[in-house]
């Protein structure tokens, strides 16, 4: 049987279920979930491998209109993930009505030229004779080359559609080592960890406002030593982060580092420190040192630099 290998991207609104699908098909953890909206913010690479196949899917942050720098650099990452791939899959919560902001995501997959799959999602949580209606909708607005109704959640229908994407996946050679599952830095991946873990212990008003930097990163053979600084816009949430004589970032270090532990495999000692920077998602600086592919980008730059 030919060996087939490409490039799938997954886009959508806002917790339409992207990261978890990303991570119930790679069969492990690779972008961070949370059931607040706009928790992804990089395009992220996961590696699913089988027998006859290496497909990468391209976990993307929600489509939304941008509203600050921290938006508009989404929107950006959103856009360089349709480059170089051979499949765009839009997923849409198949549990809730059809708003503007899917209207909004029809007219944005309008600019890719391949083919576009539709992902009814959570249908778990609806009925069955609901999910035709809701096709035909879908139908009426653009042609889809293929639609796919599946759980991300519990793995119904993944099987189906990821051999649907095996069809317009050209035959090709691995791009990635086969056991590898994706192309995070580290540093990077124990950001979204410890972030994500502070999304889910704070209220409502705190998830857009957090930002993590790894500021020191020290690996020895034994143990990974790790500083983290947690970033909020005002004091008011600093406070709801460190929590009643420091309970609550307590606990977020502590459910992170486990994590951390179990996917890294090795001993680990988390630091973490929070700050307040106020309104750091219009701060140019700050949002760009979010980005760790322009990091890479920079140190490989460096690097050049130094060997000339």
């Amino acid at each position: 049987m030919p060996f087939k290998s490409g490039f799938v991207a997954i886009v959508g609104r806002p917790n339409a279920g992207k990261s978890t699908l990303v991570n119930t098909l790679v069969g492990r953890k690779v972008a961070i979930v949370s059931p607040k909206p706009q928790t992804t913010r990089n395009r992220i690479q996961g590696i699913l491998n089988r027998d006859d196949a290496q497909i990468v899917l391209i976990d993307t942050p929600g489509i939304h209109r941008a509203e600050n720098v921290l938006s508009r650099q989404m929107m950006d990452e959103l856009q360089h993930a349709l480059e170089g791939i051979d499949v765009l899959s839009l997923i849409v919560d198949a549990s809730t009505d059809f708003r503007s902001g899917d209207r909004f995501s029809l007219e944005w997959i309008r600019r890719f030229k391949g083919p576009v799959f539709l992902l009814l999602n959570k249908i778990d949580k609806i009925a069955k004779l609901h999910l035709l209606p809701l096709i035909e909708r879908y139908r009426r607005e653009f042609e889809f080359t293929e639609i796919y109704p599946v759980a991300a959640l519990t793995g119904e229908g993944c099987l189906d559609l990821v051999n649907g994407w095996l069809t317009h996946l050209p035959e090709a050679p691995p791009f990635f080592p086969l056991d590898q599952f994706t192309d995070q830095p580290e540093r990077f991946l124990a950001a979204e960890i410890i972030r994500e873990k502070a999304i889910l212990a704070t209220r409502e008003e705190v998830p857009h406002s957090i930002a993590v930097l790894i500021d020191s990163f020290e690996e020895t053979e034994k143990l990974l030593r790790l500083r983290a600084t947690i970033y909020v816009e005002r004091e008011g949430q600093k406070g709801i982060l460190i929590g009643k004589g420091g309970a609550t970032a307590k606990k977020i270090g502590t459910l992170a580092r486990k994590e951390l532990e179990e996917i890294l495999g090795t001993h680990i000692f988390l630091e973490t420190f929070v700050k307040v920077q106020p309104n750091w998602r219009q701060n140019s600086s700050l949002v760009r040192q979010l980005d760790w592919h322009r990091q890479l980008e920079q140190l490989s730059n460096y690097q050049d630099a130094e060997e000339v």
